[in-house]
């Protein structure tokens, strides 16, 4: 799931809009591997290793703690500790601990966007050659350029997401909307339709949240930052297009936004069936599905890519998460050999079909699977999915744009002059970077 990794951001920004190297010992004991290769009995690794687990502590962690007692089973040698981590706040408490060198799981489930500043930190270990990497053919590409940093990898792909648009079938069936938009230019052409013809239902929500600003600027081939330039791109004419863009949505087409509680209200606003259509992701679904539009009618929602830019292509980030190892643990080959078990395809699809995420393993996706409509509406939707600018700092870079989109989205500041403030923001987290 996305949507926690900027909500510090969210809360600095409507604020403003309105007015080392990690070390020491880790968990579990046994001789330390040297992280050069798996080991050669994996039946004769024997000790405790601690995961933290970051997903839904109500409704997805039983499914992976059933997994654990089955990796268990496979190698008795083998304690998992298990820990469920807030995601709000596990980024803040796995780098105080890599700090310290205290207190550090060997295994964490990360969202995707942090490999890149972990792996810089040196917080996590380089997984290349070791057990943990096994049968990496098997991985979808998407999800698989998740775990790379300076030619390494850093992370194994455990569950991938991405951002597609969800809309109500009914609500367009009553406005003689036949398909999707396939473009932003359509989407407000069917909003403008919708407001016409259903009366109380606007076209959409504009999500804030400057994560969902990505398929807007990929679509017209813009970024966050060009790191082979060395130059902060936010600012430059792709992006300041990208941006007019989702102004003109947002003025044109989205029911009014309540910026302190925007993301509940959009969900409230769609589930209920106020709002036709949605740039959401699938962590979004279960939720839709309890609201009187979709409750007991689940083929009433449907899926498509997100609309193309002027560039002609959907694109949306890949999300997700990846397991990683501690480089400070004690137990590297219990931790590659869980990591390596908690990634297989037998693990994926146990907890697709259990908690409707998609796999990241090709072969996972079996017929059975499959029939949630869920992963099969949102399968094809990975195929627009690219990674994010694979910068340490990218998890940063979220405050000062989110702070600067808030803005312009209200009217306080113009399209030009609220990226030429968040790219001068970047340039202080950005060292050695140009700001055009």
């Amino acid at each position: 799931m996305r949507r926690g990794i900027s909500a510090v951001a969210m809360a600095a920004a409507i604020v403003l809009g309105v007015t080392a190297c990690g070390g020491g010992s880790g968990s579990g004991s046994g001789d330390k591997s040297d992280g050069g290769g798996s080991a050669k009995d994996p039946a004769s690794v024997a000790g405790t290793i601690t995961y933290w687990d970051t997903s839904d502590a109500k409704n997805e962690a039983p499914e992976y703690q059933a997994l654990i007692k089955d990796f268990e089973a496979k190698y008795p040698k083998i304690k998992v500790n298990y820990q469920n981590v807030d995601f709000t706040t596990v980024e803040q408490k796995f780098k105080a601990a890599a700090q310290s060198g205290k207190g550090a799981p060997d295994v964490i489930r990360t969202d995707v966007g942090l490999i890149p500043e972990y792996a810089s930190l040196h917080y996590i270990a380089p997984l290349d050659g070791t057990a943990a990497m096994s049968e990496t053919q098997d991985f979808l590409p998407g999800p698989m350029n998740t775990t790379k940093y300076d030619g390494k990898t850093y992370g194994v792909p455990s569950v991938t997401d991405t951002l597609g648009l969800l809309y109500n079938k009914d609500i367009f069936a009553k406005a003689g909307i036949t398909k999707p938009p396939a473009t932003w230019d359509e989407l407000i052409a069917d909003s403008a339709t919708i407001k016409q013809k259903v009366p109380g239902v606007a076209g959409t929500y504009v999500n804030p949240d400057s994560y969902f600003l990505f398929p807007l600027l990929f679509g017209e081939g813009a970024d966050l930052a060009d790191p082979a330039a060395k130059k902060v791109t936010i600012n430059s004419p792709e992006a300041v297009k990208a941006v007019t863009e989702a102004k003109k949505i947002y003025d044109t087409s989205s029911l009014k936004v309540d910026f302190a509680s925007a993301y509940d209200n959009m969900q409230t606003s769609f589930k209920t069936g106020k709002v036709a259509m949605l740039v959401q992701g699938p962590w979004s679904v279960s939720d839709d599905l309890t609201g009187s539009a979709f409750k007991g009618k689940e083929s009433n929602l449907g899926y498509a890519p997100v609309p193309a830019g002027s560039s002609g292509k959907a694109l949306a980030p890949t999300g997700g998460h990846d397991l990683a190892v501690y480089q400070g643990s004690k137990n590297l080959d219990a931790a590659y050999l869980f990591t390596q078990f908690m990634t297989s395809s037998s693990s994926q699809q146990q907890i697709a079909l259990k908690n409707g995420t998609l796999p990241t393993r090709a072969s996972a996706y079996t017929p059975e699977v499959l029939k949630d409509p869920k992963i099969a509406g949102f399968k094809p939707i990975m195929d627009t999915a690219r990674p994010r600018v694979a910068l340490p700092q990218v998890g940063s870079l979220f405050t000062p744009l989110q702070q600067e989109y808030i803005k312009i989205l209200q009217g306080q500041t113009s399209v030009q002059a609220g990226l030429d403030a968040a790219a001068k923001e970047f340039g202080k987290l950005l060292p050695g970077y140009t700001v055009q």
